[in-house]
């Protein structure tokens, strides 16, 4: 039993590839590296379908392209809604790269998702991105004043979204990645033969790619609601149509006085 948790320690440990000689050694973990060969896959991949492409008469890999593109636009685009439709792009990226990662187990590497620094890193950038959206959209003084929405006394619940949003995305993605990794792992040593095939289905692709989806989705949702500018409330707007016809009436009795 000792080596046998021995064995699963040792496969859950995320090793130093190897370490660059400068200021000291700078260790590279192997999740990096097997990011750098997912990276690279997608890289070849995109290569080869987008090569010697034509206005006129496309080929079968410039059509095949095209048609990924338009349903990863249309899928992610519906997610993040009208007013945050130019980061489709970068959410696109980022679902490639996590189902990818999530599924190279299949080529017998170590998902680097299970490593708690990718999806922390991958956090950070989204929520980087949510805030900067709202920023954009609202301007700072609207941005800070969302914090106070619905009302006041929620605020220090708002401000700690802010950490709470990355460290939510990031345990969930690491979580069930590091899950279905130990499963996976205790299958292949208890029962070497046929079974993990029949789980691998599972586990490494069809969990894989909804962990992509749900880690995407949340961040189109946040991003969703950081653009969103709410509409002002009745109350308000009773206010605003009150001014308004005041300004109309003092226009009137001033051109009668003019006239």
């Amino acid at each position: 039993m000792k080596e046998f948790a021995a064995e699963l320690q040792a496969r859950l440990n995320v090793d130093t590839a190897f370490t660059i000689p400068i200021f000291g050694g700078i260790p590279v973990a192997e999740s990096v590296v097997i990011s750098w060969v997912v990276i690279a896959i997608l890289a070849s991949i995109a290569w080869f379908l987008t090569r010697n492409m034509k206005v006129q008469h496309p080929g079968k890999r410039q059509l095949l392209a095209e048609t990924i593109v338009t349903w990863l636009d249309g899928f992610i685009g519906e997610m993040l809604g009208e007013n945050a439709k130019e980061y489709t792009t970068y959410l696109e990226t980022v679902i490639l790269y996590i189902g990818l990662a999530n599924i190279i187990g299949l080529l017998g590497m170590k998902p680097p998702t299970k490593d708690m620094n990718v999806t922390a890193a991958l956090a950070i950038m989204s929520i980087i991105l949510i805030e900067a959206a709202g920023i954009r959209r609202r301007r700072i003084t609207g941005w800070l004043h969302s914090f106070t929405e619905p009302i006041a006394i929620v605020t220090p619940i708002n401000i700690l979204e802010i950490g709470i949003r990355p460290l939510s995305l990031c345990m969930r993605l690491f979580g069930n990645v590091l899950g279905s990794f130990v499963i996976m792992e205790l299958i292949d040593m208890l029962i070497p033969v046929g079974l993990p095939l029949i789980f691998s289905a599972y586990f490494d692709i069809f969990d894989g790619f909804i962990q992509a989806y749900v880690f995407v989705f949340l961040t189109a949702l946040f991003i969703a609601e950081a653009v969103e500018i709410p509409e002002p409330s009745e109350k308000k707007k009773r206010k605003r149509k009150s001014r308004r016809q005041k300004a109309q009436e003092a226009l009137e009795a001033a051109e009668e006085q003019i006239s």
